[in-house]
């Protein structure tokens, strides 16, 4: 068994330098070997992955629901012995390292917050995105908006960011999007913009935890056959 992390993808190596860090460290972890795998714009791709038949878990680096968790990646895993899990957002462990980039940027605690995503017209994106807010707000203590880079899902980012806000791009890894949400909360009065979440320990424990619950209903399964 092995665990195979698939993220989005990107055109930057950077950004998806990050899914390769995460499925190394949750790996050592697990002790299981691991690998990460991407949806588009990025090789390998997951059908690429799982094409070789070997039996894996799969973390999804996708922080909404939405068409790649619907309809892509179960269709990659299709007939294959896969145990495949749900979208990695929202959690309270993403929300903690949310709070740990704010603060390293210079946030103050208490500060107004905007939490921005990519955005979706997904009514199930809708909803994470909402609860990504509402843990964010839990955690780091004060008020929490939430905009989008598209404007779909929750309103843009010139609509929501205010003069003397701390941002908190909701985005796991560096890209166009992240260079979006930089440029646009600038401009719009930010007085900080966080890093993205990248591969933050608690990051790697919540891939972990995803893992582990993925091979402990796998193993279940198999004892019921039995």
């Amino acid at each position: 068994m092995r665990l195979v992390v698939v993220a989005h993808g990107t055109r930057q190596l950077l950004g998806n330098a990050v899914a390769s860090i995460i499925a190394k460290r949750a790996g050592r972890v697990l002790g299981m070997e691991s690998k990460a795998a991407y949806v588009e714009l990025c090789e390998p791709l997951l059908t690429d992955v799982l094409a070789d038949g070997q039996p894996s878990v799969v973390v999804p680096l996708l922080l909404s629901t939405g068409y790649h968790i619907k309809v892509d990646l179960p269709q990659a895993a299709e007939g294959l012995p896969v145990a495949m899990g749900r979208a990695l957002g929202p959690d309270p462990l993403l929300a903690s390292a949310q709070v740990s980039r704010l603060v390293a940027a210079g946030a103050v605690p208490g500060q107004p917050v905007v939490l921005v995503a990519a955005g979706s017209n997904d009514p199930s994106a809708r909803a994470d995105i909402a609860a990504a807010g509402q843990m964010l707000e839990k955690a780091w203590g004060g008020p929490v908006r939430v905009a989008t880079v598209s404007g779909s899902g929750a309103p843009p980012i010139d609509q929501v960011v205010r003069p003397g806000d701390a941002v908190s791009p909701y985005l796991l890894a560096p890209g166009f999007f992240s260079d979006l949400v930089r440029s646009r909360s600038s401009a719009a009065g930010a007085e900080t913009v966080a890093d993205v979440i990248g591969p933050h320990p608690d990051v790697i424990e919540l891939v972990v935890h995803r893992a582990a619950a993925l091979l402990a209903a796998d193993d279940g399964d198999r004892a019921e056959v039995g």
